[in-house]
């Protein structure tokens, strides 16, 4: 029979426990020296297996290269190798490899780093000559701005950054892109609290990026209905949506308008909820949203609209708004208003 002994990256990247077949196989091979790897009917006779499942072992063993010919050998005969030496074996090409790659990553990420300081550096030149509009108000033209200065200013953090982020759910590629600047912020001693609605607590890929930044040291709350995109960086330069169809905004850094924001956002904060997926925290924003629902119902806002504000699709909104009905005992959306008006619902969360 032709042994094959593979080590391609295929077996070493399997994480596969060796089964009692095997484990015999290789514990005969150590007592006894050697194995004829052309006739396993000896072998299967001394251990009790059919001859097909120690074939199986064989080649198993051979492929984790826990068998192999001795050098100068007779052909066809297998030794056990040690384990140590297997493992070597086996997974050392792509341990070197992993080892390589991270290398280059490292190298790239500190050429685009020296990049970065490399422009950021002229930065006073052209706020200096009133870039943008003016010193103090620079219009981003489009995302792909806005994402160079974010990075640039974010990433030149020296105390905080406040950050209110609408929406149900952020796309994972943004949030992939955004970990490793947040996750350097944070370990720098730079505090970050970030305001998000309600429905990113059932958002996986926000939820998986908020336990890794939380774990971080990182402080999140979450709201029924926020006021808009926000930024504030050290409290000396804000980002706010600005209205252009390619997705601008405007950068600001007039202390007064700065001072502002700065005073919405620490508003929103005393008023959100501490992020936190249990199901007691997730009771408690069910409720927080079926208020806000109540609260929109009763002045009249239609579906669509509740669920732009409340940062859910319409669908879950119109499951929201019907579960309300059941439970108020309505028949039409305006009575669900007039009687959560009448139960104290509406006046238990103010409109935005």
């Amino acid at each position: 029979m032709n042994w094959v002994n593979s080590e391609s990256s295929e077996v070493a990247g399997q994480v596969t426990a060796l089964d009692d077949d095997a484990r015999q196989v290789y514990e005969w091979v150590v007592r006894h020296g050697r194995l004829d790897a052309d006739d396993p009917v000896p072998l299967a006779r001394a251990l009790g297996l059919p001859e097909d499942r120690c074939r199986r072992s064989v080649q198993w063993l051979v492929e984790l290269c826990l068998l192999a010919p001795r050098p100068g050998g007779e052909p066809g005969r297998l030794t056990a190798v040690g384990p140590d030496a297997a493992a070597a074996r086996l997974t050392g090409p792509e341990e070197a490899r992993l080892k390589a790659e991270e290398a280059e990553l490292q190298r790239r990420q500190a050429a685009l780093a020296g990049l970065r300081a490399e422009l950021a550096s002229l930065g006073p030149v052209y706020m200096a000559q009133g870039g943008g509009v003016d010193g103090a108000v620079q219009v981003l033209e489009d995302m792909h701005a806005v994402r160079a200065a974010l990075t640039s200013v974010v990433g030149g953090a020296a105390e905080e950054v406040l950050a209110v982020q609408p929406g149900g759910g952020h796309p994972e590629a943004a949030l992939m892109e955004s970990l490793p600047r947040d996750l350097d912020m944070l370990h720098r001693g730079v505090r970050l609290r970030s305001i998000y609605q309600h429905p990113t607590r059932f958002d996986m890929p926000t939820r998986s990026y908020a336990d890794v930044i939380l774990a971080a040291g990182a402080e999140i709350r979450t709201r029924p209905e926020v006021p808009g995109q926000l930024v504030i960086v050290d409290r000396t330069t804000a980002f706010v949506p600005a209205r252009l169809a390619a997705g601008g905004a405007m950068m600001v850094r007039e202390p007064s308008l700065v001072a502002f924001l700065a005073r919405t956002f620490e508003h929103e904060w005393d008023q959100a909820i501490p992020y936190d997926t249990s199901p007691a925290a997730a009771r408690v924003v069910s409720s927080s949203i079926e208020e806000a629902i109540a609260v929109l119902l009763a002045a009249g806002v239609k579906d669509d609209v509740i669920a732009r504000r409340l940062g859910m699709s319409t669908r879950t909104c119109r499951a929201h708004v019907a579960k309300l009905l059941t439970r108020l005992g309505a028949q039409s959306r305006f009575q669900a208003g007039v009687l959560a008006e009448r139960q104290g619902l509406v006046n238990a969360l103010e409109p935005e």
